[in-house]
């Protein structure tokens, strides 16, 4: 079972989440930090290092002396990775997608691939905490590319807790594509109103079920309920303002460890899931 949590915007307490859900569960469970342009889910376990792998893609590298400047090549090219000139051909390998096109297109056999790194893969441990984690290469942007890399890791028998990448781009729907199912977290404001409409429209277009958790509850208006209602989507649990929780959030501990009150709420979160996915 895949859970992703996600939300339309950055700083909802979408990881916030998706760590303390992850702790809450007793029996093994996969936790697969796919903002991979920060990760940030292990500063708040002790983790040790079990394995590390490369992400790498296969770009072109192109013999000029058997290019015949047809420009078949460029043109089938949606990334604009090669553009030919009147002589020869130029590559730009920072915007290659490696998606092997130009390779077997091309009537000559000029392009042959060599490995690019994108990024890493780290699998770490924390008890029961499986954690797994992708991290970028500075500079690269394939992200999408390095999550794929990190789902590549999902054990069909755990349940598997996705921390998702802020906002509606890529990486998001990378992260979201082919799983069981997909908690928007979001704020009553009306920039978390805006921004979870955006997130709605993107979740339904991938046909994946999903339900709302609305943090910092109490700080805004109802604007979001009354969304919720009217398009018949289910809020499972409003997790109240409180400031204890950044407090604990802000020395790197986890809610129900620094709050335990709060353990019941996301037991509810989780037995409220697990009602939906069977429904």
């Amino acid at each position: 079972m895949n859970i992703v949590i996600a939300s339309g915007k950055g700083g909802t307490g979408k990881t916030t989440l998706a760590l303390n859900l992850a702790r809450m569960i007793d029996t093994d469970v996969q936790l697969l930090d796919c903002d991979v342009e920060e990760p940030n889910d292990h500063l708040f376990f002790d983790v040790e290092l079990q394995k590390q792998e490369d992400v790498n893609i296969l770009i072109p590298q192109i013999d000029v002396t058997r290019c015949d400047q047809c420009g078949e090549c460029s043109e089938i090219c949606q990334f604009n990775a090669i553009a030919m000139l009147e002589d020869r051909p130029l590559l730009f390998p920072e915007l290659c997608h490696g998606c092997g096109g130009c390779t077997m297109i091309c009537p000559r056999n000029a392009i042959s691939e060599i490995k690019k790194q994108v990024g890493i893969i780290e699998n770490l441990t924390s008890g029961n905490i499986h954690l797994i984690q992708g991290r970028l290469d500075i500079g690269s942007m394939m992200a999408p590319t390095v999550i794929r890399a990190v789902k590549a890791n999902l054990n069909g028998n755990m349940i598997s807790i996705l921390d998702a990448p802020p906002g509606t781009a890529c990486p998001v729907v990378a992260t979201i594509k082919d799983t069981d199912f997909v908690v928007l977290v979001t704020e009553p404001t009306p920039f978390g109103l805006h921004d979870l409409v955006l997130a709605v429209n993107m979740v339904q277009a991938l046909g994946v079920p999903f339900a709302v958790v609305i943090n910092r509850a109490g700080i805004g208006d109802d604007d979001v309920k009354s969304f919720c209602d009217e398009a018949n989507i289910p809020v499972l649990i409003e997790i109240p303002d409180d400031r204890r929780i950044a407090e604990a959030y802000s020395r790197g501990e986890l809610i129900i460890d620094a709050l335990p009150e709060y353990k019941n709420l996301f037991q509810t979160l989780y037995n409220k899931i697990l009602e939906q996915i069977q429904a």
